[in-house]
């Protein structure tokens, strides 16, 4: 009597069962045995077969999306421990243990550079149990630390004992054999970028036993380092915005012991870091110091361009030259005036910085808003042409609660420009997967993916990458927008300002260029709304890119319709492979089976005015080869290849073939 075969349904039931429960792999391996043994037939167990090995795969894709989120979280939650920083020793602690928890490891700790002694310190540990370690002092140079120190870069030893590319020393081993630690981790903490950067420690997680630390736990590991930097940094900004507000306190009460006027101004300077101790913006110290002065006051940009103004002034310039946001108007007379009202601007802040005081050019006083010898902007006072000695040491005073301000805001914004280039990344890589999500996420940021957006792709010479991300930064500050880097070109995602993309462009070509140091070339497209239309906003804005540096017009900023036909034919709307291949495929194809040169041939010959002589020199070539090519040619594309209308088009393709990387 035969048996039926058993069918293979319930295994695969009970695949998806323990996939939902999160069971283990080998719960999920055990599904084909236990199908075997029922006597499911080859063709069904090759189907369980498979089934289990897609199960796996997923579980292991879950896994990885469950870490990656776990891993953001903690992101998240330390910057919003920067936001609010106010115990330094509890936000590092904080770091320190998540990095041990994140990475699993058995301890962590970190270490800052004391400069009076020139060596480095334990400055928090998690999980040791050594005092001798708690206490270790290395000097510059020594151990895995100072290897990390040296060269600004992750090192991971499995081994540390072991190792020979960096110096051991006695007490250092000590500490580390009384530990009983074995692989170590360590990144640098690091104050700015590039060549100019500054280690000022190094955070390590570290095991007991022998450990390979794979490339995303050093990711991980250098974000959390990179946290750390930025809340030592603020701590530091925010000492030395306690030590200017005593400045200014020892300055009130010499004022009040000298003349009542002096009285007056102690009020003021109290009613400044009054609005500074509430959370005041740059336009509220604006208004407070016309209020106390009498007269109209506007703060502008390193730049020389208007961050925020009282009265007339509040729309720009006297003239109502105005700068949109997060750009330079550089186009027309308008912009011209602008500009030149900007750099005398500059000229005279870099006078009061020179002079270390308030100065008076052309009916206005202006003066410098300084962080250390980095010109943040200026202040600048109208309808007061004369100022006696306390409301010029007011107006001078001011301009230090306004650099703190600044930096301040600045510090905030570049820390959200990180966080939100996570966000420009995923909407750039994959709009589709969960375009909600990205919207909603967007939100939480501050940014409304749903309103009109303009998306700019600039790019300078691979040697200006990072001054080039660092200008965007400064470019878009206050104005709302974010910034990212993307397949190496820096990606600018701004509101729509009533401008065109051609017009964004080419301000923010010019301004970055100033920014940078160098040519910058940027291509404009939108406005866009929603992921997936910002996603195709870029892919337009990368073809545009790659055609303005062909036509020969790097350094520039425009935008595809600002092409002319070639522009028109890199939009969304239309099919610019299809037209090439339409008009070149024959070529195309027989070039690609026998590997022939007929498409360089044409093009050569059409680039020398159908010569046949200064083709064949062109080409380096015979002028047989030559007519040999241009008859094959007419074989493959017909007779009429050579008329006007058709050599018009096989022009157009032979250039659009060569933008699209052809």
């Amino acid at each position: 009597m035969s048996h039926r075969p058993t069918s293979a349904a319930p295994h695969l039931r009970r695949l998806f069962e323990l996939l939902a429960a999160g069971a283990p792999a080998e719960e999920l391996g055990a599904v084909t045995v236990e199908a075997r043994r029922a006597g499911v037939d080859a063709r069904d167990l090759a189907e369980v077969e498979a089934a289990t090995e897609a199960a796996l795969r997923v579980r292991n894709t879950l896994r990885q999306h469950r870490r990656r989120e776990t891993e953001l979280t903690a992101l998240f939650d330390t910057a919003g421990d920067l936001a609010a920083l106010r115990d330094l020793d509890a936000v590092l602690r904080s770091i320190v243990r998540r990095a041990r928890m994140l990475l699993g490891t058995d301890t962590a700790y970190l270490t800052l550079a004391d400069e009076e002694a020139g060596d480095t310190y334990m400055r928090v540990t998690d999980g040791s149990v050594s005092e001798l370690f708690q206490n270790l002092r290395l000097q510059l140079g020594e151990g895995l630390g100072g290897l990390v120190a040296q060269t600004a870069r992750p090192y991971a030893s499995p081994d540390y004992r072991t190792d020979g590319r960096f110096l051991h020393t006695g007490s250092i081993d000590a500490g580390v054999l009384d530990e009983g630690l074995v692989a170590i981790l360590g990144v640098p903490l690091l104050l700015g970028s590039g060549s100019g950067g500054q280690v000022i420690g190094a955070l390590f997680a570290a095991d007991r036993t022998p450990r390979t630390f794979a490339p995303e736990e050093v990711a991980l590991l250098c974000s959390l380092a990179d946290h750390a930097a930025i809340a030592i940094d603020t701590a530091r900004t925010m000492a030395d915005a306690r030590l200017a507000l005593a400045e200014l306190a020892e300055a009130n009460a010499v004022i009040r012991e000298h003349s009542a006027a002096m009285q007056r101004a102690a009020e003021s300077h109290d009613r400044l870091t009054d609005l500074v101790l509430r959370g005041g913006d740059v336009s509220d110290v604006a208004a407070a110091v016309a209020g106390l002065l009498k007269g109209e006051v506007a703060v502008h940009d390193g730049s020389g361009w208007p961050l925020t103004a009282t009265g007339e002034h509040g729309g720009g310039f006297t003239d109502g030259t105005e700068r949109p946001a997060g750009a330079e108007v550089t186009a027309g007379a308008e912009g011209a005036a602008g500009a030149e009202k900007a750099a005398a601007l500059v000229s005279a802040a870099e006078s009061s910085r020179a002079t270390a005081h308030a100065v008076f050019r052309d009916g206005r006083w202006v003066c410098a808003v300084l962080a250390g010898q980095e010109l943040l902007g200026c202040l600048v006072l109208y309808g007061r042409p004369e100022l006696d000695d306390p409301d010029r040491r007011l107006f001078e005073r001011s301009s230090v609660v306004t650099s703190l301000l600044l930096l301040l805001r600045r510090s905030v914004a570049e820390t959200e420009n990180r966080v939100r280039g996570d966000l420009i990344t995923d909407l750039l890589t994959a709009p589709d997967r969960d375009p909600a999500g990205l919207v909603a996420r967007g939100r939480r940021l501050g940014i409304d993916l749903d309103r009109p957006h303009f998306l700019l792709v600039a790019r300078a010479g691979d040697t200006a990458r990072e001054r080039l991300a660092d200008a965007a930064v400064q470019y878009l500050f206050g104005c709302g927008g974010v910034s990212a880097v993307h397949e190496g070109a820096a990606v600018l995602l701004l509101p729509c300002d009533g401008t065109d993309p051609g017009a964004a462009a080419r301000a923010a070509a010019a301004q970055l260029g100033r920014l940078a140091g160098v040519p910058v070339t940027v291509a404009g497209a939108g406005p866009a709304a929603g992921p997936r239309a910002i996603a195709d906003a870029h892919a337009e804005g990368a073809r545009c890119l790659r055609a303005m540096h062909v036509l020969g017009r790097d350094g520039g900023g425009a935008c595809a319709a600002e092409l002319g036909f070639v522009g028109v034919l890199l939009g969304d709307d239309h099919d610019v492979d299809g037209f090439v291949a339409a008009t070149l495929g024959p070529l195309l194809e027989y070039d690609a089976q026998r590997g022939t040169q007929l498409v360089r041939t044409l093009r050569a010959y059409f680039g020398c005015g159908g010569s046949l002589t200064r083709a064949k020199e062109e080409l380096h070539v015979h002028v047989n080869t030559v007519v040999q090519r241009l008859d094959r040619i007419h074989a493959l594309l017909g007779p009429g290849w050579n008329t006007p209308e058709q050599t018009l088009e096989l022009q157009l393709a032979l250039r659009l073939h060569l933008l699209s990387g052809g």
